[in-house]
């Protein structure tokens, strides 16, 4: 196992970026910058698994941040789309920062994902980097002094660990997720991957995609995915999937919620989590980048899987609590895991 450290670049405000590489000895290489907490590659003998920009520089392009698909960046201080941006903790209410129509996505027109994150040593773990960030009271209108920290361990069961922790001065909204995406061929689109999601039920959606309180029987419908079947099987090709499922778990538990297999490389990835739900996107809206007269990338060139509490859940009160308190500790764990596979 083996860490390397490279310096990049300076951003525009002089804070100092940096990339990051974790390795083991089954030949498993993730790089990881301090910049939105991304991952900007994940190799395994050399076939890169994750979309991302070898170039640090390119996460800051035009082409890409006028199309922006998140990519393997931590989305924060609220993950997915909270309605109308506005929530109520108590009698107090709260506008935040609209930046979907009316809605607020993924924390709003500056979340964590475009952070510097503060570089601070790894507790209790070898092959490991961890970043801080403060997210001040008032930032995209989120009340608190928020404390978070994110660390990234790679052991040698080839496992990627990614644990998310958080504090506050104040009572807040929180809901944090990693945005990997994931093309387990390296290349071409990910519509024949094979998929399962070990999921009963999904979250009813409005017409902007906002999760709407009603919770759905996958029985029967194209989101039934609890036994592996193509990714393209019965989806509508305009659309791909964009859906939140409600794992089929105990709460806090540890779990297995999602599992793909890649049709040409047969590379297996799961992910596992303690948090209640998983947002599955198949990448309809990554755009088409083009590089020395080349495009790369492209709709349905990857896939998501957003571990998360329900999305929305600070306006939905029967949805899982999503209120930060002072003296409580946000905490979650996601691990992805590589190995061959075959389909059982």
């Amino acid at each position: 196992m083996s860490i390397e450290k490279k310096y990049c670049l300076k951003n525009s405000a002089g804070e100092d970026i940096y990339l990051f590489t974790l390795r083991n000895a089954s030949n498993i290489e993730v790089c990881i910058s301090n910049y939105g907490a991304i991952i900007t590659s994940y190799k395994i003998n050399g076939l890169n698994i994750a979309l991302g920009f070898e170039d640090i520089r390119d996460y800051f392009s035009q082409d890409y941040l006028a199309v922006y698909p998140y990519f393997g960046c931590i989305v924060g201080r609220y993950a997915n789309r909270i309605k109308n941006a506005s929530f109520y903790m108590g009698s107090d209410f709260f506008l935040v920062s609209k930046n979907m129509g009316e809605d607020q996505l993924h924390g709003g027109l500056e979340g964590f994902d475009k952070k510097v994150w503060e570089i601070v040593p790894s507790a209790n773990a070898i092959n490991a980097v961890t970043f801080k960030y403060i997210s001040k009271d008032g930032e995209e209108g989120f009340p608190g002094n928020l404390t978070v920290t994110i660390s990234f361990e790679l052991n040698e069961e080839n496992e990627l660990i990614i644990v998310t922790r958080a504090t506050t001065d104040k009572t807040t909204a929180i809901n944090l997720t990693h945005h990997d995406y994931f093309n387990l061929n390296e290349f071409g689109t990910i519509d024949k991957h094979l998929l399962k999601i070990n999921a009963g039920y999904y979250l009813g959606q409005d017409a902007n995609l906002v999760t709407d309180g009603n919770l759905v029987s996958v029985a029967g419908t194209s989101l039934d995915f609890r036994n592996f079947r193509a990714v393209d099987a019965l989806w509508n090709p305009d659309d791909g999937y964009d859906q939140t499922f409600v794992i089929d778990k105990k709460e806090n538990e540890l779990s297995l919620c999602a599992e793909c297999i890649g049709d040409i490389t047969k590379l297996r990835l799961q992910v596992f989590t303690t948090e209640p739900s998983v947002h599955f996107y198949t990448g309809r809206w990554i755009p088409f980048i083009e590089r020395n007269n080349k495009k790369y990338f492209g709709p349905y060139s990857g896939l998501c899987f957003e571990t998360q509490k329900h999305p929305n859940s600070i306006n939905i009160p029967h949805f899982p609590d999503t209120i930060l308190r002072p003296g409580e500790e946000y905490y979650e764990k996601t691990i992805y895991k590589i190995s061959a596979a075959e389909v059982k």
